[in-house]
This record gives structure tokens, C-alpha cells and sequence, in this order.
């Protein structure tokens, strides 16, 4: 991946945020993809929906031969994964093709580090309990604080 390239999202870009919401939902094996249009449901709007417009707003992008393959955003909203209304809560996604190469892993770690230079001292995610993923985010430093039925509720100390 020389040609890999991690760099924060421009404002004409924040459409493409819709791609990266859908691509994030967690579809378990043998579950047929939902119908994109579930990306305009209201649970799922307040990951993206005026992105940009508020200070919390954060999003790295990984580049791929001038092509965006994959986004890492934050913001602090009333998500799956909210905790209080100091911690950003953490959204991941890469196309299929490009997972499983550590692409995911820069991008987390990179936002990481732009989280704590802007001074928040954690942030956190929701994440289904049968998400490969679930690997990755405790690779990372994410930590399990809270658990329900379905999924874990992560934190991790910046």
C-alpha cells in the first residue's frame, strides 16, 4: 500500500460520508446487505447528517491512488455509542476490497492522535459483538466499558 495516503477530509467531500455510513453497518454472515435507503434513517442520520457545521466534527480519509477507500469519523452525538457530552464517539469504515490490510488500523490510530492533539481525553464506539472489528478496536487501546444483548459499548483513553 505505497501509494496509501491518510489526510483529513475536505468540506466538498463530506458526501461522501453516506458511502462510509452504509459501508459500516455490520451485516452478519449469511444476512443479505440492507437496502441503502436505511442509511436515511434518523438512527443512522446523526452519524452524518450537517457534518461539518459543529466544532466536534472530525473525519480523516484514506486515499488509495487518488481514490477514497475508506473514512474515519468523530463527532459527539447521541449514538449507539454516546457516553457523555465531552467524548466523541468514533465511526470507521472501508470499502470491502480494502479491509483485512491494516488500512483500518492507520486510520484509527491516526485519528487517535489527532483526537488527543485537540484535547479530548477519550472517545468512544458502539460495535456488534460478532464484528470482526471487535479485534482491531481492542488492538488499538479500545477497552469494553458496557455490554447489552448485542453489542459492546468501547472506550479508549487518549
Amino acid at each position: 500500500m505505497d501509494n496509501l495516503y491518510i489526510r483529513e477530509l475536505k468540506e466538498n467531500e463530506y458526501k461522501i460520508l453516506d458511502d462510509f455510513l452504509y459501508e459500516a453497518i455490520f451485516i452478519p454472515k449469511g444476512m443479505k446487505k440492507p437496502p441503502r435507503e436505511i442509511i436515511n434513517n434518523e438512527e443512522l442520520q446523526v452519524y452524518v447528517k450537517d457534518f461539518g457545521n459543529y466544532k466536534d466534527d472530525n473525519c480523516i480519509i484514506a486515499e488509495l491512488n487518488n481514490k477514497i477507500i475508506g473514512a474515519c469519523w468523530t463527532r459527539i452525538m447521541n449514538d449507539y455509542g454516546h457516553i457523555d457530552d465531552n467524548t466523541p464517539s468514533f465511526a470507521i469504515s472501508l470499502y470491502e476490497e480494502y479491509r483485512g490490510k491494516g488500512i483500518g488500523t492507520k486510520l484509527i490510530e491516526t485519528m487517535l492522535k489527532l483526537l488527543k492533539n485537540k484535547g479530548y481525553k477519550k472517545t468512544s464506539l458502539a460495535v456488534q459483538k460478532d464484528n470482526y472489528a471487535v479485534k482491531m478496536y481492542k488492538k488499538v487501546g479500545f477497552k469494553i466499558i458496557n455490554e447489552n444483548e448485542q453489542e459492546y459499548i468501547m472506550v479508549c483513553d487518549l
